[in-house]
């Protein structure tokens, strides 16, 4: 009896799990789930226990073994899409961001929305000038601190919070100044929402930076935003895509294509090449989900995707939950008394801290930053002012931007748009996607789309100043730009080989299927009410007197006379 009752209880511990997720203020949350549990389960238990209604802007994240990030499908078995064994670690992230975060019906949703904010301007992934910089801090400050007050507050105390990767003494005294003067009496709640207002009108707001190289091999940033499809090279905005004008994305391997329509029936296809087809695959994932997020009107009309053409087989995916619009109308209908907020207060982080004495950009001349950041990325000419990069118009979110030719790039200068002449840019060039800083050495390292190279911090580790080998191997291109071009001429041929023997299969199938459709309207008896149709149509006995009978009897006629040639060789 005890043996049994002792194999039942380790048969239980067998079906079960443990799970750990991080959240946005860094804490943890812990949990035992069956292993045949769905994501969906997980993502309930969360915003539970986070008392959270509007629920389809965030989303599940992990890292897998290889360092590849991915969000976790609510609709798959969590053990399934887990490549390492349990107990599993993720994290609570925004996945699709808010067009107007400000304006988000309940006030623990725009909370959450601003720890993510907050995050995103810590790790340099929400690039501004200097002067929206100060303001952003100066609102963190009094949101999360209160009114300045001279006894706890000593002069410097701005210094000992870190909101940006690096900053100045300059920056820090601003900070300071709004602080003190122009803030006093906001409540939590007002900050944030003004953090909020502010930040939603930056260009790079929603951003989250995926890794890859265009054709000329330089590194890029591929993005999905409330707005649309964005490409940034340094901290420029070189193409930008409304999702009206997007009709189609499509991946291969390591290739991304973005197929659009823009103003006078104008087609664009852009190509670019991700650090590996396991990343390739998830960006192409995440544009398919925010292209139906944002621009469908309705659930219903959500469809399966997939990633090749007809009679290519590809992978195929499909959004499940609801669209922005339909998440709006169903935020308007709550009602209920606000949920207690439980606010974290600046206080040390291993992912996002923000009382620290980091690293501070002194007041160097601008030269000698360009110099350092191009020690960073192993000589390679700073972006900002290479002839590579596409110069755009700067426009506002509802506008598309115009590329110009790379000979009028060439000799844009100043004109071309950056986000700002005065841009705050921690790393001075490209946008940060979080790796270790031991990640500076580029041979043998590599890329995930973004993901750390330690899954420590914050179990995807999203801290780490930004180097050459962040960029996803992009850098060594010099080393193998023979050898690239020569591979890419194999692979197009190998590409056009498969493609036809594709062709030649399907044909061959299709053939083989009408021949047995044929046989069987011609040769069964099936009393079926469609075949019995066919089989009375004029054409179809035409067909089956003048053509199929004789050929029938010339094949039957053929293998008698076989058969007989067999008969006489044996005897």
């Amino acid at each position: 009896m005890l043996s049994r009752f002792m194999s039942g209880s380790i048969r239980n511990l067998e079906r079960e799990y443990s799970c750990t997720v991080r959240l946005l203020d860094d804490t943890e949350y812990t949990c035992t789930i069956q292993r045949d549990a769905k994501g969906q389960y997980l993502f309930d238990l969360i915003c539970h226990h986070l008392n959270l209604l509007e629920k389809d802007y965030f989303g599940i994240r992990y890292v897998d073994p290889d360092k590849q990030r991915h969000w976790l499908e609510v609709t798959k078995s969590i053990a399934k899409q887990m490549k390492c064994q349990p107990p599993f670690t993720m994290c609570l992230r925004v996945k699709f961001y808010p067009p107007e975060p400000a304006f988000l019906k309940e006030e623990i949703t725009r909370y959450l929305v601003f720890l993510q904010i907050k995050r995103d301007l810590y790790h340099g992934r929400l690039l501004c000038k200097t002067s929206d910089a100060a303001m952003l801090a100066a609102h963190i400050l009094q949101a999360e601190i209160g009114n300045y007050d001279p006894g706890k507050h000593p002069e410097g105390y701005s210094s000992k919070f870190q909101f940006f990767p690096k900053h100045s003494e300059k920056l820090e005294r601003r900070i300071a100044d709004i602080h003190k003067t122009e803030l006093i009496g906001q409540t939590p709640e007002t900050s944030e929402r003004n953090f909020l207002q502010k930040a939603q009108m930056l260009e790079t707001y929603g951003v989250d930076p995926h890794p890859c190289k265009d054709v000329s091999g330089n590194p890029a940033f591929l993005a999905f935003t409330p707005f649309g499809f964005v490409v940034l090279q340094g901290n420029r905005r070189v193409h930008f895509l409304k999702w009206n004008e997007l009709t189609k994305l499509k991946f291969e391997g390591k290739t991304f294509h973005i197929y659009a329509n823009q103003k006078e029936d104008k087609k664009i296809i852009l190509t670019y090449f991700a650090p590996t087809p396991e990343a390739c695959k998830h960006l192409w994932k995440c544009g398919v989900e925010n292209q139906a997020f944002y621009k469908l009107e309705k659930s219903s009309q959500v469809r399966t995707v997939s990633s090749s053409n007809l009679f290519f087989k590809g992978s195929r995916f499909r959004f499940s939950g609801r669209v922005a619009k339909e998440v709006m109308e169903q935020s308007a209908k709550i009602k209920r008394e606000p949920p207690e907020i439980h606010r974290a207060g600046l206080v040390p982080s291993r992912s996002c801290p923000s009382i620290t004495h980091g690293p501070r950009l002194t007041s160097v001349p601008r030269t000698r930053r360009r110099a350092v950041h191009i020690s960073i990325m192993e000589g390679l000419e700073s972006l900002r002012d290479s002839a590579h990069s596409t110069p755009v118009r700067s426009v506002s979110h509802g506008e598309c931007f115009i590329p110009r030719s790379r000979s009028q790039a060439a000799g844009a200068g100043e004109r071309s748009a950056v986000i700002s002449d005065e841009a705050y840019s921690p790393s001075d060039s490209v946008l940060p996607t979080p790796v270790g800083e031991h990640g500076a050495e580029v041979s043998g390292s590599r890329q995930s789309n973004g993901a750390p190279r330690s899954i420590e911090e914050e179990k995807e580790s999203e801290a780490g100043t930004p180097s050459h080998a962040e960029a996803g191997d992009f850098g060594a291109a010099e080393e193998a730009a023979g050898g690239d071009s020569a591979l890419g001429e194999v692979e197009q041929v190998n590409k056009f080989v498969l493609s036809v023997l594709r062709l030649l299969l399907v044909t061959v199938g299709l053939l083989f299927v009408l021949l047995l459709l044929l046989i069987v309207l011609t040769e069964s008896d099936l009393d079926v009410a469609f075949l019995r149709d066919i089989r009375q149509t004029p054409e179809f006995e035409q067909f089956h007197y003048e053509y199929f009978c004789p050929l029938r009897r010339w094949f039957a006629c053929k293998l008698r006379w076989a058969g007989g040639l067999l008969i006489n060789k044996g005897d």
